[in-house]
This record gives structure tokens, C-alpha cells and sequence, in this order.
């Protein structure tokens, strides 16, 4: 019997020599989920003046505690004038300070009658005034290389008067599905077949890892047709994903086509569920061989696949998953391999909890459904309930 492999040897085998995409100038409103390939410098400070952080009354903080007049009015878009001495502006929020005056105090706190405004005297120097660079300082780091582009980034680039960004080029991936008895959902079930549930599953997670999904075929067992579509899908893929097909019956013909047409790094693995996994490349293609169990190309996408991209995309937040200690809720033994249970998270006051899946058996999809963390149970480990179990958090 062949040694078993690690997970750590399988990831460097995997990620050896990967490099990150070239590189592509797009506009920001097209940006979303793409990951900056170039370091970010703002242009502007943020807010681009002293503002007001409510509605109210702004005055030189010295003249509090009496009787003002009113000399005028500064809603948020118009430019002030300087404040005359010894009067009071009624302003609004995100209206501009006008020059001469350092202190905002809140409408509730203000009596105003015939175009004056009594200001109490106890307030402090300086209140609720938003001052200019706050945010955001013009010629400082706005976004560093390798964020990706979700909400908040893409603000802090509106914000700035940002169109377009320098992104790397998504991963182009080709899914190969594996097998005589796998079908399509929309066809008909003859006896000895199930319907593509791989596809489906893996078509979302990889998208969502941001890569582009160019190609998705079905593959028969045959070697000669196996071994053509590896070869098709090289010429115009960076990665290739099969399904099933890489273990070793007569009908797994993944591992043996990959060897004629490139490189087999490694294909027994200490893990489960996931030992039979290919991991190979054909030129410059990557290619990640998963077994045809459900869960197993569901855990196996997670931790190989996230963090291929991650490194494709030049993006070291996803290069690895978020790790998390939790309590464990269950119990459970493990012997020559590592274990990756599905768990759902439960944050209490006592902490964190992991709850596993009754089920964890390779061919249960319903495992997943709620899954939001993998609990590693390292190999010849006896676990009982309540003690710490590390977990890899499902997440982008």
C-alpha cells in the first residue's frame, strides 16, 4: 500500500512555482470581488473639510453660554462664509465649518427665537466637528496590493473620485465531471445512475473563490476521451478540476491520463474525507483531481482550491482558510488519517462551540448544507466532548 500523503505536502506540491495572474486595468464599477494588483494611493482627504456630525448650531467655542445671533444658514453641499464675530451659524449635517468657528453643539441643546440661539455654556472645545483628513489623508496608503475589492474598498475608491483599478486577471478553470454514471439534473435516471450534484456544487464555489469557470464537461470512462479533454482543457485553462476518477479501479482513468500528458505530484492522502486527490499540472495548467463523493469534492475545494486562487489572484487573505478554536460538542476517534468534520459554529457567552453533523460519511451532502467550519481532528486522536478541537472557517 502506498504511503499516505499530508495535507502539507499537498498544498506545497500544489502551490510550487504559482504565481499570480497578469495584470488588467477595469473600471471600479465592474471591480466587484477583484483583487487590486497594484497599491492604492489617495488623492484626497476624506471628509475634504471640517464638517458637521449633526444638525445644530456652530460657534467659536468662546462665545458659549449666551445669546448669539444667527448670520446664517450652511446645509451640507454649499460653501460657508467666514463666521462673523460673535454670532452663531445654524448648520446641518455634513454642512462645512465655516472659518472662525471650532465647536458644533447639538439642535436639542439650543433655544433659538427671533434669528438668535441661546448656547449653553457647557460644552466642550471642539465638538462634533468632523475634521478634514479624519478618514483619510491625501498621499497616504488608501488600499494595499492584494485587497480584495468588496464593499467598503470599493467606497473607499468612489470616495476618492477612483474609476478604474489595476486587478489580476482571474483564474480560468475548466471542471471536468468523471463517469458513466454520472447525468445531467435534467435528464432521466436509468438504473445504475445518479444525477451531477458535483457540478453544480463546485461551479458555485469556485466563482465564488474568483475564478472565471470557462469550460464544464462531462467526461465518460474512457482513457482516450479523458486523456483528450485533459489536453483541450490545458490549452485554455490555468486549472483543471476533475471528479472522480482518480482512484484506483479500472474505470478511474484521471491519474493515469494525467501521467501521459504531464506531471503527477501526489494522489494518496491522509485525510478524510479526500484520500484519493490528484495533483498534478499539464504545461503550465494547475490540475486539482478530486474523488467523485460529494463531500469529499466539497471539503477538498475548500482546502485545495480557496487557496490556489488565492495565490492566482495574488490575494494572501484567501491563500488560507481563517483558523478558530472552538469547544468541541461531540465525540469521535480518528486513526491513520486526519479528520475534516463538518461543523456548525454556535458563538455563546462561554464561547465558541462546534456542533458536528451527525452524518459525516463522503456521500452525505446534507452535512454541507449548514456546515460553516471544518474541525481538524488530527490522525490517531481520541476527542471528547468539551475539549478544544482547531476549525477552518468557511468563509471568503
Amino acid at each position: 500500500m502506498a504511503e499516505l500523503q499530508s495535507v502539507e505536502r499537498a498544498l506545497e506540491a500544489l502551490l510550487k512555482g504559482v504565481k499570480a495572474g497578469d495584470v488588467e486595468r477595469i473600471d471600479c464599477e465592474a471591480a466587484a470581488g477583484r483583487v487590486l494588483a497594484e497599491s492604492v494611493t489617495a488623492r484626497l482627504d476624506v471628509p475634504p473639510a471640517d464638517n458637521s456630525a449633526m444638525d445644530g448650531y456652530a460657534l467659536r467655542h468662546v462665545d458659549a453660554g449666551q445669546w448669539l445671533p444667527i448670520s446664517q444658514r450652511i446645509a451640507a453641499g454649499h460653501a460657508p462664509e467666514p463666521l462673523a464675530p460673535g454670532t452663531c451659524v445654524r448648520i446641518f449635517t455634513g454642512g462645512e465649518i465655516p472659518p472662525g468657528a471650532d465647536t458644533v453643539v447639538m439642535q436639542e441643546r439650543v433655544q433659538a427665537q427671533d434669528a438668535q440661539a441661546h448656547i449653553p455654556g457647557d460644552i466642550t472645545l471642539g465638538d462634533n466637528v468632523r475634521r478634514r483628513g479624519r478618514d483619510v489623508e491625501a498621499g497616504t496608503p488608501l488600499l494595499e496590493a492584494g485587497t480584495r475589492l468588496e464593499a467598503a474598498a470599493l467606497g473607499h475608491l468612489a470616495g476618492q473620485g477612483i474609476t478604474q483599478v489595476d486587478v489580476h486577471r482571474r483564474p480560468r478553470v475548466a471542471l471536468l465531471s468523471t463517469g458513466d454514471e454520472i447525468v445531467a439534473p435534467s435528464q432521466p435516471l436509468a438504473a445504475g445512475q445518479i444525477h451531477n450534484s458535483n457540478r453544480p456544487m463546485l461551479s458555485r464555489l469556485i466563482e465564488r473563490f474568483g475564478a472565471e469557470l470557462i469550460m464544464r464537461e462531462h467526461v465518460p470512462d474512457d482513457f482516450a476521451t479523458t486523456q483528450r479533454l485533459l489536453r483541450e482543457a490545458a490549452e485554455c485553462a490555468d486549472v483543471i478540476v476533475t471528479t472522480g476518477g482518480v482512484s484506483v479501479g479500472e474505470e478511474d482513468h484521471v491519474k493515469h491520463a494525467l501521467e501521459t500528458l504531464g506531471q503527477l505530484d501526489l494522489w494518496q492522502l491522509a485525510m478524510r474525507p479526500g484520500k484519493p486527490l490528484a495533483l498534478g499540472r499539464i504545461g503550465q495548467a494547475r490540475l486539482v483531481g478530486l474523488p467523485g463523493n460529494p463531500v469529499s469534492c466539497f471539503v477538498g475545494a475548500w482546502v485545495y482550491l480557496r487557496p490556489l486562487m488565492g495565490v492566482l489572484l495574488g490575494c494572501p487573505r484567501m491563500a488560507t482558510l481563517p483558523r478558530l478554536w472552538a469547544r468541541a460538542a461531540f465525540t469521535t476517534h480518528t486513526q491513520a488519517r486526519r479528520h475534516y468534520m463538518r461543523v456548525r459554529m454556535e458563538f455563546t457567552d462561554d464561547g465558541i462551540v462546534a456542533h458536528a453533523f451527525a452524518d459525516q460519511n463522503s456521500a452525505v451532502l446534507s452535512s454541507c448544507l449548514e456546515a460553516d467550519a471544518l474541525a481538524i481532528v488530527p490522525e490517531h486522536t481520541t476527542l471528547n466532548e468539551g475539549e478544544r478541537v482547531e476549525c477552518l472557517w468557511l468563509t471568503d
